[in-house]
């Protein structure tokens, strides 16, 4: 799956011109007219980035920003702010907030995606939307799996839970933390179904000899460490 940004952005026209500035950098977008509406898409898809207006009607963009900061799905997940404010105060309230980067508008499309490119590279996240470790590869655009350069079969939900983990190596992750991730949070899945995908990735990748990459961490859950 490309990389996808949440464009959080009340004015049609400046939000039309981000979705489609970011789209025709091969981004996904997806977009939300107000905090409120953010925060429900939030709930089935935590975004690589988040893009937010200052002044949003109802629940303001620094608001946005603590709130997000304070939830364990979007606590590290790179903010940016847009706004026509541009004094000293607002910047250092808006990092305060947990912003980290600020772009005053009006804005250049290619400082925008400078800055974002550059944001996601710090964080850590595929640039090339191709995800690599242990000879397993993902292909973020196609959806796709190999495994030593050979094409592998796989679910779109298993395919999602490596994504997650392939992209936190080393990270040990709670089954209610990969439900949220994978599932969603508004769709009802028992942490035992967790299990079950794991069990199946590991007979997935056991012929290969990378299943190993896929530990268990006792008393937590999962997690992803590459081997040599």
């Amino acid at each position: 799956m490309a990389t996808s940004i949440l464009v959080v952005e009340d004015d049609p026209e400046i939000r039309e011109l981000l979705v489609f500035t970011l789209t025709r950098e091969g981004y996904n977008v997806i977009e939300a007219d107000t905090a409120e509406v953010a925060l429900q898409k939030l709930d089935s898809r935590v975004p690589d980035l988040i893009l937010v207006d200052w002044m949003l009607p109802g629940m303001d963009g620094v608001e946005l920003a603590k709130r997000l900061r304070r939830e364990e799905l979007t606590t590290q997940t790179p903010l940016v702010m847009l706004t026509a404010r541009g004094e000293e105060t607002d910047k250092l309230k808006s990092f305060a907030g947990g912003i980290d980067d600020y772009i005053t508008k009006p804005f250049s499309p290619r400082e925008l995606l400078a800055r974002v490119k550059a944001l996601l590279r710090r964080s850590g996240k595929p640039q090339n939307n191709l995800v690599e470790a242990s000879g397993i590869c993902l292909d973020l655009n196609s959806y796709r799996m190999s495994v030593h350069g050979k094409e592998i079969q796989i679910s779109p939900t298993e395919y999602k839970l490596l994504e997650v983990l392939m992209r936190n190596p080393d990270r040990a992750f709670e089954r209610s933390q990969l439900l949220d991730r994978v599932w969603g949070r508004q769709i009802y899945v028992e942490e035992r179904t967790v299990d079950v995908h794991m069990l199946r990735l590991r007979k997935i990748l056991k012929p290969h000899g990378v299943d190993t990459t896929l530990q268990t961490v006792r008393g937590i859950g999962y997690r992803f460490t590459s081997i040599s």
